[in-house]
């Protein structure tokens, strides 16, 4: 029986092993917390000694403000903004009664000027308006005659007016008239680069009409070897339009495209 125990394997005080086990855990984790809470502690006393040793300082920083140079640059400074302050309370009282004593001037004087007014205006109706003439003086100043007969003069006027008017018109017919001419630049397109230019100027050249003057001319060069014929003219208005000038030159279809007026200036 002995010898099967001993070949046999377990742990005969296995419970007592475990709570002894149990019991030492148990006991570390008392020391921890111990120890953690005593450092907890410990943390916050020293956290509350930083607080009050910032606060001191702070304290004593104030102090040393309030008793430095740059706070009494500050307090003088201040004290020149109230004096300007009060200076310009006194000043914009000041204008203030002068406002008001000119207002009180002003009514005073219109008061014055609408009684003034009110008493011409009684006195120009107290005066009595002047008497008509009787009908006997008018009949008086009727008869008498002091620069002779109307008729004779009517017609002295009349004749003077009439030999005025003939001598203006005779004079007006002797003075030159002035005619009224316009010069032109046309600028003359032909259809292509084989239109003989110069037989179209001569076509041109052949429209003729009195107050109609043909001038100098020039080929332009426009694109592509093609080059328009620009010629100038002189035209009196009364006698030439340009509408009758230019449709007579497009009349000339086998040579002529377009024609436009690239120039017109009054003479």
């Amino acid at each position: 029986m002995a010898t099967t125990l001993a070949a046999d394997r377990f742990w005969v005080d296995k419970a007592n092993c475990h709570n002894a086990e149990r019991q030492y855990y148990e006991y570390l984790s008392k020391e921890g917390s111990a120890a953690n809470s005593q450092c907890t502690l410990v943390s916050e006393i020293a956290k509350a000694r930083e607080h009050i040793k910032n606060s001191l300082e702070k304290m004593d920083g104030i102090t040393t403000l309030t008793t430095s140079p740059v706070s009494g640059e500050v307090l003088d400074r201040v004290a020149v903004i109230e004096k300007a302050n009060a200076d310009l309370r006194q000043l914009v009282e000041s204008l203030k009664s002068v406002c008001l004593e000119t207002q009180n001037r002003i009514t005073a004087l219109e008061k014055k000027v609408n009684a003034e007014l009110s008493n011409k205006a009684v006195v120009a109706a107290s005066v009595p308006a002047p008497a008509a003439p009787s009908k006997a003086a008018a009949d008086e100043d009727d008869d008498v005659d002091l620069f002779g007969s109307e008729d004779e003069e009517d017609e002295e006027a009349a004749r003077i007016r009439e030999e005025r008017l003939a001598a203006y018109a005779a004079k007006k017919s002797k003075k030159p008239q002035l005619i009224a001419k316009s010069s032109l630049i046309l600028d003359v397109k032909p259809w292509d680069d084989e239109t003989d230019l110069k037989v179209m100027e001569t076509e041109i050249r052949k429209i003729e009409s009195d107050g109609l003057l043909w001038g100098a001319s020039k080929f332009v060069p426009v694109a592509f070897g093609i080059q328009k014929l620009s010629i100038s003219c002189v035209v009196e208005d009364e006698k030439v339009s340009i509408d009758w000038l230019t449709e007579e030159i497009e009349k000339l279809e086998e040579y002529v495209q377009s024609v436009d007026v690239a120039a017109f200036n009054k003479i």
